[in-house]
């Protein structure tokens, strides 16, 4: 039997699931395709001065707002003075452009505006929006014995402008909304800072009361289950869902479907407490977060609301401001792409939303390696290049043995073939004489396994690495290709990465199974096909890794043609 290329087969297979089950998404352009609709309401204010004004929130009740943490007074919370009108409040920056509704203080649209919405398109990539058609926004307010906000009503704040802009000249800008609740001085401010996507929230609370003043800060993404990629045809979705730290797990995952499970949403949706933490909205290439204050023990819930919504939020512990002092609540709301290097600065395991799957140990440091290299090369289409040369230098021993194993195999195939005629279908004497000449001729037909498999991991690692990387979202390279992470326009790299799977495979051994040899055949076209809906960075890996893998192997079966025909003189 030919161990060999049984083994050779069962790891093409065990390698095409995995990119199948990982990839097969990505078959046709899937950029986010998150509404660009206008942030609409019915609010007559808003329209008269011409601002693109929020749908109106629930007057009466919103039982979206989650329960304070522990509260050891009963009272309701102190009557608040609210502006006269709810307004959107226009933030710009370098990086970010949002809307926050006065109504509540929210966050109600955010436009990335460093990430195009589409390769021919100048309209920036809209991350969160609240429309007609869509749900996906960030709430916070206060909940709890002096908390503003409430299942019966959220404050309504005032704003001194309703534009604020990042001066040339500056590297933070400062939004405060204020609120008046009796004697004490509430103001939410979000702080932003150029270059960054990172917006820091604080409550600075003076307190000119007689009596304490108490409340914990809540943290919430809202939205709908839309799906921003559009996909056609076969293949599974980059994972959209929702994602937390927890004291069990680095990084859990709980997407619409878990949350919508019956006995969830009976038990009232996953909870976990743990000090610091984080609570992501995760999609391809993008996620919005919100990291509560580190210091303290949070309390997080991820759950669906009424209809098609979702929650996934934080509740701090109640913190108390005395009598004629000032305190300060904090979190932090990140909503921008998968930066690696920035989201391990923002909160311990962030990163892990950058997800590289159970290989991450080696698709991380691989990674790593792939920026240094760009930073050399400013390309990353020649990165990927350099990278695959560099892996397969490392591996040039271990692919050796390989070839020569198959080269020797290759040689004694006409002799398997014989013994295959030979035997015919006694399977046990054809194996028993098989192994004989294995043995005569010092053939170990698992050496040429052996160092495929050994690489496989590396192979995995770095096709998640291309997958995940938004380095390569829009970054062309050569004439045609106009953007890296989605397919060649032209197919190009897909018919190369096929033609050169072929000229490999008349390199090795013929297997003298029909069966295994018309699978062989067959693997070159089906291999094309699935890649040509692949990335065109992960396909020009492909290709390049395939070119040195012929070069290789002609070398070593010229060597070993050689050294035959000098033993035969």
């Amino acid at each position: 039997m030919d161990w060999q290329r049984i083994i050779l087969i069962g790891g093409i297979a065990v390698v095409s699931v995995f990119l199948m089950n990982e990839w097969g998404d990505f078959q046709q352009r899937n950029q986010p395709q998150i509404s660009q609709e206008t942030t609409i309401s019915s609010l007559p204010d808003a329209v008269a001065q011409n601002i693109e004004a929020p749908v109106a929130e629930p007057a009466a009740i919103d039982s979206d707002i989650p329960a304070p943490v522990t509260s050891d007074d009963s009272s309701a919370p102190a009557t608040v003075a609210a502006a006269p009108h709810a307004q959107l409040i226009r933030v710009t920056t370098d990086t970010l452009e949002l809307l926050i509704d006065t109504h509540g203080g929210d966050i109600v649209k955010v436009a990335l505006l460093d990430q195009l919405a589409s390769l021919d398109s100048d309209e920036p990539l809209i991350l969160l929006n609240r429309t007609q058609s869509t749900t996906y926004v960030a709430r916070s307010g206060l909940v709890g014995q002096n908390g503003t906000d409430t299942s019966t009503g959220r404050p309504v704040f005032a704003a001194a402008a309703t534009e604020y802009k990042l001066a040339d000249s500056a590297d933070t800008l400062n939004v405060d909304l204020t609120l008046q609740q009796g004697d004490v001085t509430i103001t939410k401010r979000y702080t932003l800072t150029r270059g960054d996507h990172l917006v820091n929230l604080s409550y600075l609370i003076d307190n000119q009361s007689s009596a304490p003043w108490q409340a914990s800060l809540f943290g919430q993404i809202k939205r709908d289950s839309h799906n921003p990629v559009k996909v056609d045809g076969f293949g599974m979705q980059p994972y959209l869902g929702g994602a937390l730290t927890t004291p069990d797990e680095k990084y859990k995952k709980l997407d619409f479907g878990d949350l919508a499970d019956e006995d969830m949403v009976r038990s009232g949706g996953y909870k976990s407490s743990i000090q610091g933490g984080w609570v992501a909205m995760v999609q391809h290439y993008f996620l919005s977060a919100w990291v509560p204050d580190q210091t303290l023990d949070n309390q997080f819930s991820l759950r669906k609301g009424k209809g098609d919504i979702y929650l996934m939020g934080f509740t701090s512990p109640q913190q108390v401001v005395a009598p004629g002092t000032q305190g300060t609540l904090t979190a932090a709301f990140y909503a921008g792409p998968k930066d690696v290097k920035r989201l391990e600065e923002i909160a311990p395991y962030l990163d892990l939303t950058v997800d590289y799957g159970w290989l991450w140990w080696i698709a991380k440091p691989l990674f790593s390696f792939l920026q240094f290299i760009h930073g050399i090369l400013g390309s990353w289409g020649w990165s990927i290049i350099a990278l695959t040369v560099i892996i397969k230098a490392a591996f040039f021993h271990l692919s050796a043995t390989s070839y020569r194993s198959m080269a020797k195999m290759r040689k004694f195939g006409p002799e398997m073939q014989r013994l295959k005629e030979l035997y015919g279908e006694d399977r046990q004497r054809m194996s028993q004489e098989m192994m004989k000449l294995y043995k005569k001729e010092k053939i170990n037909p698992l050496s040429g396994c052996l160092p495929i498999l050994v690489q496989m991991p590396v192979f995995i690692s770095l096709y998640w690495v291309l997958m995940e990387s938004v380095a390569l979202r829009h970054t062309p390279f050569l004439g045609w290709i106009h953007d890296l992470s989605v397919k060649d326009p032209w197919f190009i790299l897909p018919l190369l990465m096929g033609a050169t799977m072929w000229i490999q495979q008349r390199l090795n051994p013929t297997p003298p199974d029909p069966t295994q040899a018309r699978i062989m055949q067959m693997m070159p076209i089906v291999f094309t096909f699935m890649f040509l809906w692949f990335p065109a960075g992960l396909v020009l890996y492909w290709v390049v890794n395939n070119t040195l893998s012929i070069a290789q192997q002609y070398v070593i079966n010229r060597g070993i043609d050689n050294a035959e025909a000098a033993k035969a003189k």
